[in-house]
């Protein structure tokens, strides 16, 4: 049976070409804030919205589907935030094995 292979949308990496490990870390470090800064951005909003049914009762129903609306997009934007770290981690176990066989080749010659 062939060996699976991961597919990620963004990175299309031929076996041939070398990855730079740190630099994929990186940049799964730097998606994974982008997804903490949406949870709280998102979370906000929703509270806000939340007040406005409070405030505003008239059109309660709007404020309450943004207000869902809002939560949801919260627990998407977390989704990825768990997402990215866990890549980062993956990354960062690729690195550490990627050094341990430079330097595992240097021992031998």
């Amino acid at each position: 049976m062939e060996e699976e292979k991961k597919h990620h949308f963004f990175h299309h990496n031929e076996e041939d070409v070398p990855v730079d490990h740190e630099k994929e870390e990186k940049h799964h470090k730097h998606l994974e804030h982008l997804g903490e800064l949406g949870v709280a951005a998102a979370g906000a909003y929703a509270l806000h919205e939340k007040h406005e049914v409070k405030k505003d009762p008239e059109h309660a129903h709007k404020h309450k589907v943004e207000e869902k609306i809002a939560e949801s997009i919260a627990v998407g934007a977390g989704g990825l935030a768990f997402h990215e770290k866990h890549e980062k981690k993956e990354e960062k176990e690729a690195m550490k094995e990627a050094e341990g066989e430079k330097k595992h080749h240097h021992g031998l010659f």
